[in-house]
């Protein structure tokens, strides 16, 4: 066992935010609360440039009945940033002042609930660290819809987007067939480079129907095959249902999307958007028909009346198991999932893999879950999705609404 370290800790959320990215708060500010090592907790506003800001909030001094709504409460309460830190043996500047701000508050212990970039954020901040021999416990809490950080088996935030992709997939392909007229509807399913979210749309399956076509970045695009597969499927039921991943590319690379190229983030990934409209008007230019594009856009990540309960538990689990783990002595790691098989039922275990392993790096689909044609997913797909968006969530309505936590965010003082 290490040796007992004093001191206070800072939470902070960064990229984009999920429908449970806040259940991971709770779980790692709740475990903070009731540590005897750790003296104050700090929530930073807006991730690691609240820090640099001095921007943080005194989670002490929150209501514990408001802090458990944070279980049902969407997007990143505290506030998120993307905000790309330069490798500190290049430049320190940002690394200083995260150095006074720990020095200042006596910060030991730091959480960054992210994804990729986030991870990336956490393992030079932990470097850093290291070798200036400031003694702090740093620890990752995933997080993405996008499902595609390494080294976990899946991530939170996941599997509540997955099921709203496939409720809403659902609900729309009854909608399909309301006419009796012929109809073509393209779906645009967030995904820049894994197509986790997209696979998803299949599972609509078990509810409805799945689409007739899924395309996913894994699978290189071809336009003229597309054409063919939609036309074929059009004359063959008079109706044809498509989910597409925003990242699909041609084979040199280039994103189908019109805007692709439009701009890029703080982290050089390119903003893309606008690829159900170009799909449609393509596909209308084409056949003839009548087409229509719908995007999800946010609502995928937003949707926290459509959480799985089994997402909200694992994101509190991962919150809670990073505390833990810093309190053990542990630092420059993430906590991931590892699946297992219960009496036949599915079931998560934590364990603690390396930053340097997750840092800049993304999971895929495995190309054997995509079918032979590029246009689908395998049962491998669905028995691996389908654990993750049971459970209906237990969340607290008001006058027929959600109740979302209001926190006070007392700035803190020392």
């Amino acid at each position: 066992m290490s040796k007992s370290l004093i001191g206070s800790c800072v939470f902070a959320q960064s990229g984009g935010p999920t429908a449970v990215i806040n259940a991971s708060a709770y779980g790692a500010i709740r475990a903070a609360l009731d540590a005897s090592e750790i003296t104050n907790v700090y929530g930073a506003a807006h991730g690691i440039v609240g820090i640099m800001g001095d921007v943080l909030y005194d989670m002490g001094q929150e209501d514990v009945e408001e802090l458990k709504l944070l279980l049902n409460t969407p997007s990143s309460e505290l506030g998120s940033c993307r905000y790309k830190i330069k490798d500190p043996d290049v430049d320190e500047t940002d690394y200083i002042k995260i150095l006074n701000i720990f020095k200042k508050y006596n910060i030991r212990y730091f959480f960054y609930n992210g994804g990729n970039d986030s991870m990336d954020t956490c393992e030079k901040v932990s470097r850093y660290l290291d070798r200036l021999g400031y003694e702090c416990r740093v620890i990752g809490i995933p997080k993405t819809i996008d499902n595609d950080l390494v080294g976990t088996d899946h991530c939170p935030g996941y599997g509540s987007a997955a099921k709203y992709i496939a409720t809403s997939i659902a609900e729309i392909s009854k909608d399909t067939h309301v006419y009796d007229v012929g109809m073509i509807t393209v779906v645009e399913i967030m995904g820049r480079h894994a197509g986790w979210l997209t696979g998803a749309s299949a599972l609509a399956h078990f509810s409805s129907a799945a689409p007739d076509l899924i395309f996913m970045p894994e699978a290189v695009f071809d336009m003229d095959r597309f054409l063919g597969d939609v036309e074929r499927v059009y004359k063959r039921k008079n109706k044809c249902f498509i989910a597409v991943s925003e990242g699909i590319h041609y084979a040199d690379g280039r994103f189908v999307s019109e805007t692709s190229a439009s701009s890029t983030d703080a982290f050089g990934h390119a903003q893309l958007g606008g690829l159900a409209a170009r799909l449609a008007h393509i596909v209308k230019h084409h056949t003839g028909a009548k087409v229509r594009g719908i995007e999800l856009s946010l609502l995928q990540r937003c949707a926290a009346h459509m959480a799985s309960q089994t997402d909200i538990d694992e994101a509190v689990m991962a919150g809670r198991v990073a505390v833990h783990a810093a309190l053990s002595g542990e630092s420059g790691k993430m906590v991931a999932f590892k699946r297992g098989d219960r009496d036949g039922k599915y079931f998560c275990n934590t364990v603690l893999v390396p930053l340097t392993a997750v840092a800049n790096a993304e999971k895929k689909v495995p190309l054997e879950w995509i079918n032979a044609d590029c246009d689908g997913v395998t049962k491998e797909f669905l028995d691996y999705a389908l654990p993750l968006i049971q459970g209906e969530n237990r969340r607290v309505l008001t006058n027929g609404l959600p109740k979302f936590a209001h926190l006070k965010k007392i700035r803190a003082v020392e």
